[in-house]
């Protein structure tokens, strides 16, 4: 078994208490929406800049969806980011959110798709800091509010760290978790550094 795979048994038989509180049904009537950019298995689509989610903690994604919606994150130049801001207010209530959030995270990870660049090597040494609370495999760790990292492409891990970095993301004053990673990102000094930390996570699920 893969390390992937390991990680899918994990997640589904560690969130299965909390995704059966909520209405994965009514989520997946919700997501119908959302996978016309991110994907009918929420696979990510690089092309329209969707992220893929299959797999994603449902708390992890009930805060970003919250954040969209609320204008805490995808404002000022976090141009993609504001593209959710709408699909956000479409989800009417925190029930909705939890919903679609619950339906998400009980989908299988995706098989993701690499634009390699980096230099996992070089990446493997950078991300010792970022371990200490995604975790030694990038499995994340709700308790210190770090998401699960192994699941996502390379190019959105290096264009988040570059949001944190420039305050895109984070800088907003209800966005405490955000403002956590900004110092984070701050210690890689330039693109390469985030392109050889995004390779290595990717390493990482393969």
């Amino acid at each position: 078994m893969n390390k992937l795979a390991g990680l899918a048994i994990l997640t589904l038989l560690g969130g299965a208490s909390a995704l059966s509180a909520q209405d994965t049904e009514a989520g997946k009537a919700s997501f119908a929406t959302c996978a016309a950019c991110h994907g009918a298995n929420a696979e990510g689509n690089k092309a329209l800049n969707a992220p893929a989610l299959a797999g994603q903690e449902a708390w992890y994604l009930e805060r970003q969806l919250s954040n969209f919606k609320a204008g805490v994150r995808g404002t000022g130049s976090d141009a993609f980011g504001a593209q959710m801001a709408p699909m956000a207010a479409m989800l009417a209530t925190d029930a909705d959110i939890k919903n679609v959030a619950a339906f998400i995270a009980a989908l299988s990870p995706a098989s993701i798709t690499h634009d390699g660049g980096g230099d996992a090597a070089a990446g493997q040494a950078l991300y010792g800091t970022c371990a200490a609370c995604h975790g030694v495999q990038a499995e994340g760790n709700a308790a210190l509010n770090a998401p699960t990292l192994v699941l996502q492409q390379d190019w959105y891990i290096v264009r988040q760290l570059e949001n944190f970095k420039s305050g895109a993301r984070g800088a907003h004053a209800d966005d405490a978790f955000g403002a956590q990673m900004r110092p984070m990102a701050m210690m890689l000094a330039d693109a390469a550094a985030m392109k050889n930390v995004a390779a290595y996570i990717a390493s990482l699920g393969n």
